[in-house]
């Protein structure tokens, strides 16, 4: 048996947003329930987020350390970033981010994986590449800030850190999701029959 998300919306009778922040915002609706009850659902509105496995010629993942101050840590994480820009491919966004975090670019992209990071609580949606062919960006380096002013930078092999996922050690969903996805893609048809980069996202549709 094939299984597979299909969407739906149940009518909504009002919506609220009692707060909005410099990228997200909090958003309550009335939502009619199957036996004809309403209740309020409160969930974050997110612009959605790209993110990378950027694989080199000796099986390892470039991985960022850095501090997330809602969970109190420092995670390792793979390159990622928001979809802030309305109607930007998510190609172009992840080559960014990749640039902008690691200082790499890479000729092979492909999609990993979809998913959906919270869906209970937040309707963020965030696309995993795989890329390949990596190299080192001429020029100067951006300038980071903030937390990521802090950001410590690593290349791990596959093995690490599908081992550290299944102990419990690492915790951040993207890199979580990147790595086991990766290993799945491997032990099935290989990661040249995964989706091309451009392949079509209806949680968040782009441009051509």
């Amino acid at each position: 048996m094939a299984i597979q998300d299909t969407p739906e919306a149940w009518r909504v009778t009002s919506t609220a947003t009692p707060f909005t922040g410099k990228k997200t915002s909090m958003r309550t609706d009335r939502v009619v329930m199957p036996d004809g009850s309403t209740v309020s659902r409160d969930y974050q509105a997110h612009p959605g987020s790209v993110a990378v496995v950027a694989l080199d010629e000796e099986d390892r993942v470039l991985v960022l350390r850095q501090y997330r101050h809602p969970v109190r840590h420092k995670l390792w994480e793979i390159p990622a970033g928001l979809l802030d820009v309305p109607g930007e491919h998510p190609l172009r966004a992840v080559q960014r981010e990749l640039y902008e975090e690691a200082h790499v670019k890479a000729e092979d992209w492909r999609v990993l994986t979809d998913v959906y990071t919270t869906p209970g609580g937040c309707d963020e949606a965030v696309r995993i590449f795989l890329a390949r062919d990596l190299s080192e960006v001429e020029g100067e380096r951006f300038e980071a800030s903030e937390e990521e002013a802090d950001m410590e930078l690593a290349r791990v092999p596959v093995a690490e850190l599908v081992r550290g996922a299944l102990a419990g050690e690492l915790h951040n969903n993207c890199l979580v999701v990147g790595v086991l996805a990766l290993a799945a893609a491997r032990a099935g048809e290989g990661l040249d029959a995964l989706r091309p980069a451009d392949a079509p996202w209806p949680a968040r549709p782009f441009e051509a």
